[in-house]
């Protein structure tokens, strides 16, 4: 919160950005704090604009390289990445990999904070079935077990809502959509009750798909 607080006394303009990650699970009580911060940005003059006043904090431009897989620091849409001591911001653009931003991330968002210095941060917090969703996606250590601390914390968790916007995911061409999200609720049933009929549709979407 206070990094948040530094980073709108230095931005020469309104910013306004998407929490996910343990940034937003932070925001839901799920976790007390998180040293990787992940932002998503509508447009590039934003990031740029972020990215300035965070390097008047002493952040430094870092390599993503072992932190994601190769095939996805393949992807355009893969973030920037700066690094304090142990603090990280990963900052993507448009998409998060092959990812794009849905109506109903956009609508359906769980809190908005704004952070008022010189100008105004704002920060959206998606809902918990857009921050699993992302989760599956980034794949990074320590992801599935942000997952299952959601599940254990949450029992209003909606898997239909998850489905239906994995399957919007891939009807709009992020191709490793279904995939991310397949393997992770495979994993994840070591853990938690998922109903098969969720795996049915995932399947069927993906036959449709090809």
């Amino acid at each position: 919160m206070s990094l948040f607080r530094l980073v709108s006394r230095n931005i020469k303009k309104d910013v306004s950005c998407f929490a996910f990650g343990g940034t937003a699970m932070m925001f839901y009580g799920y976790k007390d704090d998180t040293k990787d911060i992940d932002l998503l940005f509508e447009d590039e003059a934003s990031r740029q604009e972020f990215i300035s006043a965070i390097k008047m904090l002493g952040f430094e431009e870092t390599s993503p390289m072992k932190i994601y897989i190769p095939e996805k620091l393949r992807e355009k849409h893969r973030p920037l990445m700066f690094k304090r001591e142990d603090n990280r911001f990963d900052l993507f653009v448009k998409k998060i990999f092959k990812t794009q931003t849905s109506p109903k991330m956009k609508e359906d968002l769980y809190a908005v904070h704004e952070f008022k210095g010189k100008n105004t941060l704002k920060i959206k917090v998606l809902r918990k079935e857009h921050i699993v969703q992302l989760k599956a996606i980034t794949g990074r250590e320590k992801d599935f077990e942000d997952i299952i601390t959601i599940m254990k914390k949450d029992k209003s968790f909606d898997w239909q809502y998850l489905i239906d916007e994995t399957v919007w995911q891939a009807e709009k061409g992020d191709s490793w959509a279904i995939i991310d999200m397949e393997k992770m609720m495979q994993e994840l049933k070591e853990y938690c009750f998922i109903e098969d009929k969720y795996f049915r549709q995932l399947r069927k979407a993906q036959i449709n798909k090809t």
